[in-house]
């Protein structure tokens, strides 16, 4: 674990989970004063990693009478299912109201500064409204506001991952920009020297499984999609062995509905819409009804109202990732081999593999079952990151 420093801040955490935002707080030498999730597990790693108070509680019942008194810092990190695309962007998910609650929190403590983080998703669309709220709230009272976005890959995380902030404070100061251009390495940096490290117990699928079958057609940086075309994209018809095999000729169609049901939109959301069939004629130049009965049959293709569109229209599962590269955000998904699989091995990833591409040390050991211990590492903010926060909160703090 990086050494911290000397504590010389105070900071509360609400909605804390198992502390990643907390972790990058304590190594940059801030003490935690309280921590507040209403997840159980996620407060038990928090407490005995970080040697904090931290306590399960609901937010939404507000905050135990005289738990913070003249604390420097407030961080924040509400649940981001309702704003991200895993968990659909549904607008009214009463999850989402938990962003403007912390600054409804945060207004009545009165910190000298807050911290509010979230997904990108959440400041984006009809969605920003909630973000809006949360600045209305601070500069009501009294707070000057700065917005931020993060990128793992900019603060020593090998890792796509980019966050949204708000920084209120009221210190009588002027902050300067956040310098963000520590360097987060690749895959192969963080995933060496994993033998006998707790929380690192690989599981490979089994050789004759669909899943297997499936991973063995995926080479580093490509994806199963149908939706997409390039040398990135695996295709179910291109998987004879699991999903069945097709002709030439019916694959001809297939690639047309990849062109054509993006190209040709009639709706104004959605990513593609179906086609007709005298639409893929004209593109081909030949009769496409019987070929196109014949993928309904084989699975391949889907027909309503007289018009065709594929089946298996996510737009990437089975991702495998490069050594090389950086990672995709860890997600809590991560472990799950159908979305994620490692680089050269035929699985997916362990936690410790997921918390090391997330930044946390391996000394934090995480408990509780292994879905809850990917839970904690996939909604946690890259201590790094947080502690990239923390040396940039410094500048609105000191004399």
């Amino acid at each position: 674990m990086v050494r911290a420093r000397s504590a010389s801040f105070s900071f509360g955490s609400l909605f804390s989970g198992c502390g990643g935002f907390d972790l990058g707080f304590t190594q940059s030498g801030f003490r935690c004063v309280g921590a507040f999730d209403v997840d159980p597990v996620a407060v038990e790693n928090h407490r005995r990693n970080l040697h904090s108070p931290a306590i399960v509680w609901d937010l939404q019942n507000g905050l135990p009478m005289d738990c913070f008194t003249e604390v420097d810092v407030l961080v924040a990190g509400p649940p981001c299912q309702g704003f991200s695309l895993a968990g659909g962007r549904q607008m009214n998910d009463p999850r989402n109201r938990l962003l403007p609650l912390a600054a409804t929190i945060a207004a009545a403590i009165r910190p000298k500064v807050f911290i509010a983080e979230n997904v990108a998703g959440s400041n984006s669309g009809a969605h920003k409204a909630y973000w809006q709220k949360v600045l209305r709230i601070m500069k009501g009272a009294g707070y000057a506001t700065r917005e931020l976005i993060c990128v793992g890959t900019d603060h020593g995380v090998p890792q796509l991952r980019k966050r949204c902030l708000v920084i209120a404070w009221r210190t009588g100061k002027n902050l300067p920009e956040l310098n963000g251009k520590l360097n987060g390495g690749v895959l192969r940096d963080v995933l060496a020297n994993l033998e006998g490290v707790p929380n690192h117990d690989p599981v490979e699928l089994e050789p004759d499984s669909r899943l297997a079958k499936i991973a063995r057609r995926l080479r580093p940086g490509q994806k199963l999609c149908n939706v997409r075309q390039g040398s990135r994209a695996v295709h179910t018809w291109d998987i004879p062995e699991v999903f069945g095999r097709t002709n030439a000729h019916e694959r001809q169609v297939l690639e047309a509905l990849i062109r054509i049901r993006r190209r040709r939109r009639v709706r104004s959301s959605g990513d593609a819409d179906p086609v007709p069939i005298d639409v893929l004629e004209a593109d081909l130049g030949f009769s496409v009804a019987p070929l196109l009965q014949a993928l309904k049959k084989k699975g391949f293709v889907r027909e309503r109202e007289g018009l065709f569109d594929l089946m298996h229209t996510f737009n990437g599962k089975f991702r495998r990732l490069e050594w090389d590269r950086p990672s995709y955000t860890v997600d809590t998904r991560f472990g799950d081999p159908r979305y994620f699989l490692h680089p050269s091995q035929p699985r997916g990833f362990s936690a410790r593999e997921a918390a090391r591409i997330q930044g946390f040390p391996d000394s934090y050991i995480f408990s509780g079952s292994t879905k809850a211990q990917f839970r904690m590492i996939g909604n946690a903010v890259p201590p790094p990151m947080g502690r990239a926060i923390a040396e940039f909160v410094r500048f609105a703090l000191r004399d």
